[in-house]
């Protein structure tokens, strides 16, 4: 039986009448994507319309998902609720903190020896307020979830942006901050601006080397990594129904590189199998008595351009395969191209790490279609000419895929089998070369290339693509090296060609695990203790914030103006970083030292203004902090665009940052400041962006009368005596701006468990 399959019948029993409800209310058909958000509001059932992109509207989410690195934090804020137990389904995954360096074995031994009090910790609070535990080597959030939890027509966030992987089974899965998760699992509302909707027409097939994988690569760089910002993405169509539930998955998962809300995909019979191979045959058949509930109306599928904000229609069987890159996902190369773009933009020709698996794309078919190519080198008589990595999904698709041979066709030509875990996808990767400032190209299956995001190393020149062109290109050792057209040179010195890929969606003899690793929670969990120390430098109890003052917040100073991309990496870095994700005091020394300074081109060197000197970012934080004195970030385009990381909003509150002014945000990053009681504003005109001077000290007026959809004043007292005063808007509404007044969400979640 399926993990909560009462819940999901639930579910399912009441989606007729609330779809009934809301195509009455709103007053046309419905998208797939509206039934399932209008049958998940937390009042109940429909009653009115909302505008998309403009509407706040309370959710009621059917479970919570949460990775290690960000459930210490997401937890530490539960356990301040003061809730028994969690008041939906909920699970925590143990695998962002293991780091790839030899192989899976000795790196999960060295991972559970060296993040045993945050794996004791995490155990123990789940076994305390009735949460599911998947142990270190389980496997990846996004595909334990895809294989165990997921499920058509449900509602899920999760405290990882990649969240929305689960779409591949039709599923509304959202990525959120660790204080959104909070609420959930206390029993609240979530709240979401009603998003907007693309839609995506897909016709045609894959064929050849053409995956799943290519349609997202094409996509991303049709909207760019915000063009997605404030959308749901909504894929259809008789190409939509021909893939497989993992391929869509993959869609899905890297639809948070385009800064989609979330992705989406039909409920089908690619959907149904998937389930019934995963040992959920009964929610399969609970979804074949809802199944007209699952998908759009009909009159949305004959005349879609009437019912999406925006439409793209892609033909499968025109489409090539993909390399995205360098340094953001968006930049999109079909390969025909890319072998010119390699040499016109003087990228390091040679390919010297492929890597494949991740979240993103380390499903059993995508295994069975990177070993068909790399099955070919050994009996065409080729060796792999760059270093080759495989990071399996689940312990389930490692297992199986061992039993049925493919890890060892991997091995074979040199592949290194990783731990069921992020492993390099986030930095979490020892990586072996010879100078570290050489410029290199490296190819991955995964979904982030931001500069420094795989090693660390700004000189790395990271591209995306599918695994089975990676493994292609892993063998030629070449990055213009193209499988569709080009032959290589074997061991005999003969010209052979690789065959197109082939793969199973399933596996012939069916999926198979000795230990799964599921921990299930204590039947009663009021007699656990959860497990911190007090002298631990990985694990700190969090103090409230405190409350706004009541008063225009005058004399900040500037902490920094943030020039160009500025993503959560840059914010908090993961890489060595992630031990401390527990440990607020600590991790907040990493804020912000990935961030460009406007003034003088360097990271991590900002000026101090109390005496003049120029320091790292964290310790002049520190100093205004000491001084009592706050402080703002300026910033461009986009910022914080990226992974759901809580704590670059998290640190900045903590050391006394009070306001993030930029030209835009990115979704996620904008939510999790205004959950901390911060004061996310942007420039009502960009161009004010070059009026903030570095001796600035600035005032920011109107906040005893801060009302929804009223900009503020900001005076921006220079130097030299002379100002500027400018407006700033900002998108909170009443909720909102009580939570900025209370000094976070959380201090009001507190008052109202207590009542």
């Amino acid at each position: 039986m399926a993990f909560d399959i009462e819940m999901i019948k639930g579910v399912y029993a009441r989606m007729g009448e609330r779809i009934s409800a809301a195509r009455q209310a709103v007053g046309r058909p419905l998208t797939l994507a509206e039934k399932i958000l209008y049958g998940h509001l937390f009042e109940g059932k429909p009653t009115k319309p909302y505008e998309r992109g403009k509407d706040y509207v309370d959710f009621a989410p059917d479970r919570v998902a949460m990775q290690d690195a960000t459930a210490q934090m997401a937890l530490l804020q539960f356990m301040q609720a003061g809730r028994a137990q969690v008041a939906v389904p909920s699970t925590v995954h143990c695998d962002h903190l293991i780091q790839a360096k030899v192989g899976a074995e000795k790196d999960l031994a060295v991972a559970k020896d060296i993040n045993k009090e945050v794996y004791d910790f995490l155990a123990s609070v789940s076994d305390k307020y009735g949460i599911g535990f998947w142990k270190a080597g389980a496997g990846i959030i996004h595909q334990v979830v895809l294989e165990n939890y997921a499920f058509p027509g449900g509602m899920m966030i999760g405290t990882d942006s990649h969240t929305p992987n689960a779409g591949g089974l039709g599923m509304i899965a959202i990525g959120v901050g660790g204080a959104d998760a909070c609420d959930v699992m206390a029993g609240l509302a979530w709240e979401l601006k009603m998003p907007k909707l693309i839609g995506v027409k897909l016709t045609g097939k894959l064929s050849g080397w053409v995956s799943a994988k290519d349609v997202i690569l094409w996509v991303a760089g049709q909207l760019t990594v915000k063009g997605g910002t404030g959308y749901i993405v909504e894929y259809f169509g008789d190409g939509a129904e021909s893939m497989s539930a993992t391929g869509k998955a993959t869609i899905c998962n890297m639809g948070a590189e385009i800064g989609a809300t979330t992705s989406v995909f039909a409920y089908d019979q690619k959907m149904k199998a998937y389930l019934e191979s995963t040992s959920r045959a009964d929610v399969a058949a609970e979804a074949d008595k809802v199944k007209d509930n699952l998908r759009s109306d009909a009159e949305v599928y004959a005349d879609p351009a009437k019912f999406y904000d925006q439409l793209l229609e892609l033909n499968l069987s025109e489409l090539e395969p993909y390399v995205n890159g360098p340094y953001t996902p968006d930049l999109a190369w079909p390969i025909s191209k890319f072998a010119q773009a390699v040499k016109e933009n003087n990228y390091p020709q040679k390919l010297e790490v492929g890597l494949i698996g991740s979240c993103t794309n380390s499903s059993y078919e995508d295994m069975t279609r990177a070993a068909s190519v790399a099955k070919q080198a050994a009996t065409k008589k080729l060796k792999a000419k760059a270093e080759f990595t495989v990071t399996p999904g689940s312990e389930l698709v490692r297992y199986t895929a061992e039993r049925d041979g493919l890890l060892g066709i991997f091995e074979s030509i040199g592949g290194v089998v990783m731990a069921n875990a992020c492993g390099p996808c986030i930095g979490q990767w020892a990586r072996h070369i010879d100078d570290p400032n050489r410029a290199n190209s490296i190819i991955t299956s995964f979904n982030r290339n931001f500069a420094k995001r795989n090693d660390g190393l700004s000189a790395t020149r990271s591209f995306v693509a599918s695994p089975e062109i990676v493994t292609a290109m892993v063998i030629a050792g070449d990055l213009t090296f193209n499988p569709l057209k080009d032959k290589l040179i074997n061991e005999d010195g003969q010209e052979v060609m690789l065959d197109e890929p082939v793969g199973l969606e399933a596996p012939s003899k069916g999926y198979a695990v000795e230990d799964a690793g599921y921990q299930a929670p204590a039947e009663d969990g009021s007699k656990v203790q959860v497990l911190v120390d007090p002298k631990s430098d990985r694990l700190q109890l969090l103090d409230p914030f405190a409350p706004w003052e009541g008063v225009d917040l005058k004399g900040l100073k500037l902490l920094i103006k943030a020039k160009g991309k500025c993503t959560t990496d840059h914010i908090s870095m993961a890489g060595p970083w992630l031990k401390y994700r527990g440990h607020l005091d600590n991790i907040s020394n990493n804020m912000l030292i990935g961030a460009l300074n406007y003034y003088n081109e360097a990271t991590n060197k900002v000026k101090n203004q109390l005496d003049g000197s120029y320091d790292e970012v964290p310790k002049v934080q520190r100093a205004y902090k000491a001084a009592g004195i706050g402080s703002i970030v300026v910033g461009d385009e986009n910022y914080g665009e990226g992974s759901s990381r809580e704590h670059a909003a998290m640190e900045p509150r903590f050391l006394g940052v009070r306001v993030i002014l930029v030209k835009s945000f990115a979704r996620i990053h904008e939510t999790n400041l205004k959950k901390q009681g911060m004061l996310a504003l942007t420039f009502a005109n960009p161009a004010d962006y070059d009026k903030i001077q570095e001796d600035d000290s600035i005032d920011i007026l109107g906040l005893t009368t801060f009302a929804p959809g009223v900009p503020l004043t900001i005076v921006l007292n220079h130097k030299d005596g002379s100002k500027d005063e400018i407006k700033a808007n900002h998108t909170y509404n009443e909720q909102q701006i009580e939570w900025f007044k209370a000094g976070a969400a959380l201090n009001i979640i507190r008052q109202s468990v207590a009542q």
